[in-house]
């Protein structure tokens, strides 16, 4: 099953609603919740500028944004490993458990559909 640049994008509204309630929900530690923040604003930024149905500005092609996401979600490894090791098991759960699920997601998206600016 391959998910659509539409429903791509609605997940990608969804996780940032997910990156900022995370730190409140979770009571995550300090620094852990400053980076879920700004992973999450940089998300927004990444959606909203992304050239796909639910892209504002439209000006980063979709399949730019996948490649994107796949280097986020391997760099977000090393991220879960970095905060596990300052501020415990939570922050090291939380982000490999983003690190996967966002890899997950590049996995099935199909980003070499062709999406033509109105």
């Amino acid at each position: 099953m391959k998910i659509d640049s539409k429903l791509h994008g609605i997940i990608d509204y969804l996780v940032v609603i997910f990156l900022w309630v995370s730190p409140t929900l979770f009571n995550m530690p300090e620094m852990t919740a400053t980076f879920t923040y700004a992973l999450g604003g940089l998300h927004l930024i990444l959606t909203v500028f992304t050239n796909f149905e639910m892209g504002i500005f439209k000006n980063i092609p979709f399949t730019v944004h996948g490649w994107i996401e796949l280097i986020v979600s391997i760099a977000l490894v090393g991220v879960a490993f970095y905060l596990g090791s300052i501020e415990g098991k939570f922050s090291h759960n939380f982000y490999l458990g983003s690190a996967v699920t966002i890899f997950i997601v590049w996995l099935l998206t199909n980003y070499k559909v062709r999406i033509i600016n109105p």
